[in-house]
């Protein structure tokens, strides 16, 4: 990780909201350059980057098929039947608090299953016949299907005591997969799930603990849904910068993706432009995936086609690829109008300077 770098301790992002939270519908704040100020100052910006750099350092150095645990659901009650047990006193007077602790992994296995959900509806929503290549308008009827079914898609991750947050949750979730209008899917959607995710933390419904499997088993599934979308709606690069940017649609994966990669015993950063060493490892490293993505969507040579790719194969060390893939996404990504003044903020990232304490 960059230099001055620091990790939020985990507590911080998974802090269950108080009983009195007013959850509110996000909404854009940032309407002109100007604005960005208030973006980099706010407590939304420090939870997102901090959460972004948390999970960055839990896969580091571990492969995609790695044997992780996830935390188990666990209540209250049964922790104060187990102490009182522990201590022959009798527990019949315990009261169940108002939350779990945390649902993982429940939790995991749902935010899976929706996004198992969304995949099937492309299956049942055929791109049509249109003259233009790009931009199927079946993608829009696809899109309906989610608006519509959002929120109940959300309460089925969420346990009914925050049912009240799952509004200004699912709207994240709705921002992510790509833009109705304009049938276009860039960094700023998938920031928009990494939000979703942050959310999901920040109500105690997943925790920081379970960071290898968020990345592994929910982002991951995120990535091959998005892919299929992509390919099958032709969707066009929201922002690209064409050749000269890191990729067409995602950042996250490649800066995750080179952290798993972190002191690997023979994998270096040149190897990713060899075609049989991503070949023989994709399934391990979400890197290595990305990479094999854009050959198989992209024509000619590899240097021509991905140049900032090219480029970053000639470091010398994953550390150093991480540092600087962390580093080029607050510069394009999210120091970037363009992205940002689509971000939404409600109670949970809120744009309200940093709070110190």
């Amino acid at each position: 990780m960059a230099e001055g770098e620091r990790q939020p301790p985990p507590d911080s992002l998974e802090e269950a909201p108080p009983a009195t939270q007013n959850f509110i519908i996000p909404k854009k704040e940032i309407h002109t350059v100007p604005d960005m100020g208030k973006w980099k100052r706010s407590q939304a910006y420090a939870d997102y980057i901090g959460f972004i750099l948390t999970l960055n350092e839990g896969v580091k150095g571990k492969k995609l098929t790695f044997e992780y645990k996830v935390s188990e659901m666990w209540n209250e009650v049964h922790e104060e039947k187990e102490q009182a047990a522990k201590q022959n006193v009798s527990c019949d007077e315990c009261i169940p608090l108002p939350r779990a602790r945390h649902y993982a992994p429940e939790a995991i296995e749902k935010l899976v299953a929706l996004l198992n959900t969304l995949d099937r509806w492309i299956d049942e929503t055929p791109p049509v016949d249109q003259p233009s290549r790009f931009g199927n308008k079946a993608y829009r009827t696809w899109y309906a299907k989610l608006d519509e079914e959002a929120e109940n898609l959300v309460a089925t991750v969420v346990p009914t005591h925050l049912a009240a947050a799952v509004p200004e949750v699912a709207v994240y979730l709705k921002e992510s997969v790509g833009n109705s209008t304009r049938i276009d899917y860039g960094t700023g959607h998938e920031a928009a799930f990494a939000a979703f995710l942050c959310c999901l933390c920040k109500i105690g419904v997943l925790r920081v603990d379970d960071q290898i499997a968020i990345v592994f088993k929910v982002f991951n599934r995120y990535l091959e849904v998005m892919r299929k979308l992509q390919k099958t709606y032709r969707m066009e690069p929201a922002g690209s910068q064409g050749v000269w940017g890191l990729d067409d649609f995602q950042f996250l994966p490649f800066i995750w993706g080179s952290s798993q990669l972190i002191d690997h015993p023979y994998l270096e950063p040149r190897h990713f432009v060899d075609e049989k060493a991503v070949n023989e490892n994709h399934k391990d490293y979400m890197f290595l995936e990305c990479i094999l993505f854009i050959t198989e969507m992209k024509t000619g040579p590899f240097a021509e086609h991905s140049n900032q790719l090219w480029n970053i194969s000639a470091v010398p060390s994953w550390s150093k690829v991480n540092q600087g893939l962390i580093r080029m996404y607050k510069a394009e990504c999210l120091e970037k109008f363009p992205v940002i003044q689509h971000f939404k903020f409600g109670s949970l990232l809120p744009i309200h300077p940093v709070t110190s304490g």
